[in-house]
């Protein structure tokens, strides 16, 4: 998936801030770069922003890129 990056919505967007924040373990689901659904319990490390497009890490070490997320603890942001 070489698609151009899609911000998402600020609110959400604050929403990943807090839980990377509280280091609180939650439940992602994302499309990794070929479009595959992964799902995945841990807890968000750093939200940064890379070459022009925003970014979380997982504790485990994982980059995803923001609009790939389709739901983060429960709350669906995109499918």
């Amino acid at each position: 998936m070489s698609d151009p990056y899609r911000p998402i919505d600020c609110g959400e967007h604050d929403r990943l801030l807090d839980l990377s924040t509280r280091r609180r373990s939650c439940a992602l689901r994302y499309r990794d770069d070929s479009g595959v659904v992964l799902s995945l319990t841990t807890h968000i490390a750093d939200v940064f922003t890379r070459a022009g497009a925003e970014f979380l890490t997982t504790g485990d070490g994982r980059d995803i890129r923001l609009d790939r997320l389709i739901e983060v603890d429960g709350r669906v942001l995109a499918e």
